[in-house]
């Protein structure tokens, strides 16, 4: 089974509605939960770790915006989509002064809720699945999940192209192991000891390697993390 896409928390407290976005997102490759009052959603949003959240504006214990200002204060960088009411122009404005990233305005279609998702996903650097780059002569494509150079190719499993997506996007800076097992793993607590991102590294550069032995991509900086080489 292919790892999620994105982490996705939806604070919602019609059932149906709730229901039916769960369904669509895990059918589209994403993992998401739900919350169905403002106050529980809040402490998920705030003690998780997700790429994204979905919001509704009229919430039991806690309306949207307050939840949107929190999180903002709180996790400056979490991105957030609000859902308001149709022709609502008012909680527009509002849900972006309270820092929302992008609204859907319900009833919505579910191909304009994927786009929407994605787009916001993408802007926050999130990986969507569908990200491809090309560098030092390989073409490494997120949705065949393959590395390319020539007529050779190595296939990538979904965790090791996430893992390229986010130092190729962070190429500026060192990027440390306990980041990469918070943004890519999507570990609660990054503080445990493990040796996946090492090993997932070790099996990365081996497939690097085998396409082009003169090719460097990933280097380690002893005790700070990883960089990614151009």
């Amino acid at each position: 089974m292919k790892p999620p896409k994105a982490r996705i928390l939806i604070v919602e407290d019609d059932p149906a509605i709730l229901n039916g976005l769960r369904d669509v997102l895990v059918f589209n490759g994403y993992a998401a939960d739900g919350a169905d009052d403002g106050r529980s959603g809040l402490n998920a949003a705030l003690g998780g770790a997700y790429d994204l959240v979905l919001l509704d504006v009229m919430l039991p214990t806690m309306d949207g915006f307050s939840i949107c200002r929190t999180l903002r204060r709180q996790k400056p960088t979490q991105p957030i989509i609000m859902l308001t009411a149709k022709g609502a122009e008012e909680d527009v404005v509002t849900g972006f002064k309270a820092g929302a990233d992008d609204y859907i305005s319900k009833p919505f279609s579910l191909r304009e809720l994927m786009v929407r998702v994605e787009a916001v996903l993408r802007r926050s650097g999130k990986p969507t699945g569908e990200e491809r780059i090309q560098c030092q002569g390989i073409f490494f494509d997120g949705r065949n999940l393959q590395a390319v150079r020539g007529a050779h190719s190595q296939e990538l499993t979904r965790r090791e192209m996430d893992l390229i997506v986010y130092l190729h996007q962070n190429q500026h800076r060192i990027v440390p192991k306990k980041e990469l097992l918070t943004e890519v793993w999507h570990y609660a607590d990054a503080d445990i000891e493990t040796r996946t991102v090492d090993i997932h590294i070790l099996k990365l550069r081996k497939k690097i390697s085998l396409l082009d032995e003169q090719v460097r991509l990933i280097e380690t900086v002893r005790g700070e993390g990883y960089r990614w080489s151009v």
